[in-house]
């Protein structure tokens, strides 16, 4: 058997790994969108590497778009297998490749609108909704520990990952002939100690491992730090008449941001401020996070014995409407404004980003990982000028990053995560999605640490295994 990396190989997005039975049976650990570069990212998003019709079926690890964003993409070349996702990342999915897909068609449109001014030919967008409805019917849904075959010969098992509602890590024990062989994917694994969800469950063991190494060589604040930072941002910038605008990824770091409001709200540790949730597909995906209790981790079951709505608070409006949603930018009054999409190449937080960060009394609070060559990395190296809509635009509201939120482990995290793994049968670990210097540092601590041969494969590299 033969495992490619056509995706999120020395690079964070864009998770796609492909494995290749000597049965012929072949299967896909993720279908990730690549996010960066817009010409790059296209052309990558476009061209798969492999026919998407020879899929026999795919490997789910959780909902965000740089793991399921090419789906509808695949359908649309040709694949007609089934997708193994657990019952929390369908939900989602159902969701946000709808989102995505819409939000695909809208930007086309405004793309195109000013080719014709240019005399430029339009461009097509990457995929539909129709293309998004298409592959949602071939979603297949499974629960952790469960063992399920997807095709013959190969038995897989997900467990938790802690990283968003449905997150899985997995491992696939493989059998031709008299070979087995046990592949582990951690998928994105969670930041132990946060809110909402529990902590990353241990995975079985395994003979090679796939590994994320987003934040090798990178330790997070505390998470306990994180509640006192979001209230001291708050308060200060709504002394100076400012707005507080968090881009922040409409599944997961939104929920997170809101709980911790409404935990500061019950605390009476706020100013007395309007927050909006800017984010149809944020408003969304609340309810399926509502509706997903057994992820929930002990300290949020507690809270609800004494809060029933841990997601809304008084003074937290949720908006759908666009035309609601301009009128935010209308107000000069202090608020919080969150709204995706996490890295601010796409959705409504670039029209917030527009209208507020020229504007020193504001505060553009960055909560997650920002790929290079994106927007939301650009703020985060608080740059002179940042170009929005392909308009230049001076930074002058104030930056502050606050790493605390991030869904993924540090490397301490990480290696923790790993070593509760029995490692005796462990004979190689390729590392992915993760930049260059990550993943050099985490290369550096796994050898240190013990661990067999580890890679940091090519995009496109092909071993064996």
């Amino acid at each position: 058997m033969q495992l490619t990396f056509w995706g999120a190989a020395r690079t964070v997005t864009g998770s796609k790994h492909l494995l290749e039975l000597d049965s012929g049976h072949r299967l896909l650990l993720d279908c990730g969108l690549f996010q960066g570069r817009r010409a790059e990212a296209d052309h990558l998003n476009r061209h798969f590497g492999f026919d998407p019709a020879s899929i026999d079926a795919v490997l789910l690890s959780h909902a965000h778009i740089d793991h399921s964003g090419l789906l509808p993409k695949l359908w649309q070349d040709g694949f007609r297998g089934r997708i193994y996702a657990t019952h929390a990342t369908y939900d989602l999915c159902s969701l946000m490749l709808l989102d995505s897909a819409y939000i695909q068609e809208k930007d086309i449109h405004f793309v195109n609108k000013l080719r014709r001014k240019r005399g430029e030919p339009p461009v097509r967008p990457l995929y539909t909704v129709d293309d998004a409805e298409g592959v949602l019917e071939h979603f297949v849904g499974v629960s952790y520990r469960q063992p399920f075959s997807p095709v013959p010969g190969v038995e897989v098992v997900y467990r938790d990952a802690g990283h968003i509602l449905g997150s899985a890590s997995m491992v696939l024990t493989i059998r031709e002939g008299s070979r087995t062989l046990r592949l582990g994917f951690t998928g994105d694994v969670g930041n132990p100690g946060r809110p909402i969800l529990r902590d990353p469950q241990p995975m079985d063991a395994c003979d090679v491992l796939i590994a994320e190494s987003t934040y090798g060589g990178k330790t997070h604040d505390p998470p306990d730090r994180a509640r006192e930072a979001l209230a001291e941002v708050i308060t200060r910038t709504s002394k100076r008449g400012g707005k507080v605008i968090i881009p922040a990824f409409a599944v997961g770091r939104t929920q997170e941001i809101v709980y911790a409001l409404d935990r500061l709200w019950n605390e009476d540790r706020l100013p007395d401020i309007p927050v909006y949730v800017d984010s149809p597909l944020a408003v969304n995906a609340t309810s399926v996070y509502i509706a997903h209790p057994e992820c929930y981790d002990r300290e949020l079951r507690h809270v609800l014995m004494q809060d029933d709505t841990p997601f809304g608070f008084d003074r937290l409006t949720y908006i759908r409407d666009a035309e609601k949603s301009k009128q935010l930018n209308g107000m000069r009054v202090p608020m919080v404004i969150i709204s995706a999409s996490g890295m601010c190449e796409a959705g409504r937080i670039l029209h917030h980003l527009r209208n507020n960060i020229e504007d020193p009394r504001n505060t553009v609070m960055i909560v997650g990982y920002c790929a290079d060559h994106t927007l939301g990395k650009r703020i985060v190296e608080r740059r002179p000028e940042v170009r929005i809509f392909g308009q230049p635009h001076p930074l002058r509201a104030e930056v502050v990053v606050m790493n605390s939120y991030s869904a993924h482990a540090d490397e301490p995290g990480m290696l923790h995560f790993l070593n509760q793994m029995d490692r005796r049968d462990l004979r190689q670990v390729f590392l992915v999605h993760g930049a260059p210097e990550r993943q050099e540092a985490m290369k550096a601590a796994l050898e240190g640490a013990g661990y067999p041969r580890v890679t940091i494969p090519e995009h496109g590299e092909t071993v064996r295994l």
